[in-house]
């Protein structure tokens, strides 16, 4: 099933329709034409799923803060508060990929958007390209951990464990990161000062223009906080938050005169077409899922993982490889969809917390989007590029950013109080 849907996504064929036709091929091999219901019974539940409304909407509320240029006034703003410091730019990348990440939730959005808005601000300042290229698709990537994740959705839908709790959890791990990655920025600068130097005094905003500049970003950060505040403390449910964060969208692109009803129209069409990827994506892998389990391909995989030397720890192992190598290969929900179902249950049986093992999943799964051949952020930042940057260069760049998260995943792994005490604080 894996070669036939890997030959399937070297022709071309769209991920989504390479999982539902493998998984519908091998019904009709193993279990005759009646088994093509898999299908059907797959987009039924998919579609029935509460959990799940979450996604259009919190696409809907990212597409709406996009429209209003907050991103590129995220970005305004930090930067000209950060004119002093070495590597300055660099660190406001990373900081301004994780509200992107908080409004978005969609890790293409920030890899492109960053691309775009920041890319040629650091070639400006004459930024050593690698650090500036990783930095970018390191940033951008971390909508993947910082909540309202699309991804901790799905994975929440799909193996129980409550969204709110892996909210919280991707955010004590994203903290975690976003401080490795500053801290790494910092050390590369004062090492090599022509790498990431401060603006030139004559370059630096002023105090007036600072505080402009952060005025036009204060609603939408007090708009994040409450629908995370409100998902956190059990308030809301994240569907709940995540209506709640298109309605206050709405107001704040109507009181700001940012928001018209034609870009409200068009985001909804939007919404709609990326709304209908995503669920595309869900019910192919549902069909691959439905079946891969039907053929035994849980149990194998299982009795891998419980034949790996070293017990637990070697379970553990194997699981975080598992990802990584499919991380190389699949888009991340779809991703999700097949491998959580099948390595969930391993690790929990192996005596792991659910909890940490789902925020630790979704830290594999960003250093995937890293990963050489085919990590997917390489290739966001290459179309957001074009010509003017080699993809050789942008798999340099991805280096010590996905040694810096190997880091990440051993402390979270030695240390799991790190990314627990925050769901075990809300919800005792």
């Amino acid at each position: 099933m894996f070669v036939l849907l890997l030959i399937l996504l070297f022709l071309g064929v769209p991920i989504a329709f390479s999982l539902a036709f493998t998984g519908v091929i091998f019904a009709l091999i193993m279990w005759g034409y009646d088994s093509t219901a898999l299908f059907t019974s797959g987009a039924w539940n998919i579609m029935n799923n509460y959990t799940l409304i979450a996604i259009p909407l919190f696409i809907f509320m990212s597409i709406l803060l996009e429209k209003s240029n907050i991103i590129a006034d995220l970005f305004d703003s930090v930067y000209k508060w950060s004119g002093p410091l070495r590597g300055g730019l660099a660190i406001t990348v990373i900081i301004v990929g994780a509200i992107v990440g908080a409004i978005s939730g969609v890790v293409a959005a920030g890899v492109i958007g960053l691309g775009l808005i920041a890319l040629p601000q650091m070639m400006r300042y004459k930024y050593d390209e690698k650090l500036s290229l990783g930095s970018i698709m390191a940033g951008g990537t971390l909508g993947q951990l910082i909540p309202p994740s699309l991804n901790m959705v799905v994975y929440g839908a799909m193996t129980g464990v409550s969204v709110s709790s892996l909210f919280a959890g991707g955010l004590s791990a994203g903290i975690i990161l976003i401080s490795f990655f500053i801290i790494y920025i910092l050390f590369v600068a004062y090492k090599k000062p022509n790498s990431a130097p401060a603006l030139a005094k004559e370059d630096r905003a002023s105090m007036n223009e600072k505080m402009k500049s952060t005025k036009s970003v204060i609603l939408p950060l007090i708009l994040i906080i409450l629908v995370l505040g409100s998902i956190f403390t059990g308030i809301s449910t994240p569907t709940e938050g995540a209506g709640v964060g298109v309605i206050g969208t709405i107001l704040i692109g109507i009181f700001t005169q940012r928001l018209n009803w034609e870009k409200i129209k068009n985001s909804m069409f939007e919404s709609g077409k990326m709304t209908g990827m995503v669920a595309w994506i869900l019910i192919g892998a549902a069909t691959f899922s439905a079946v891969f389990s039907g053929v035994g391909g849980n149990q194998l995989v299982s009795q891998l993982a419980s034949q790996a030397p070293g017990g637990k720890w070697g379970v553990l192992i194997f699981a975080i490889a598992f990802i990584i190598l499919l991380g190389m290969f699949l888009e991340t929900m779809a991703l999700i969809m097949l491998a959580a179902p099948i390595i969930t249950p391993v690790i929990v049986e192996a005596g792991f917390d659910p909890l940490w093992w789902g925020v630790l999943f979704m830290l594999v799964l960003q250093m995937a989007f890293l990963t050489p051949p085919f990590g997917f952020a390489i290739f966001y930042l290459k179309s957001a590029v074009g010509e003017k940057v080699k993809i050789g260069r942008l798999y340099n760049a991805t280096i010590p950013f996905i040694l810096i998260q190997l880091i990440a995943i051993i402390i979270i792994i030695l240390l799991p109080f790190t990314v627990t005490w925050l769901p075990n604080l809300i919800s005792p």
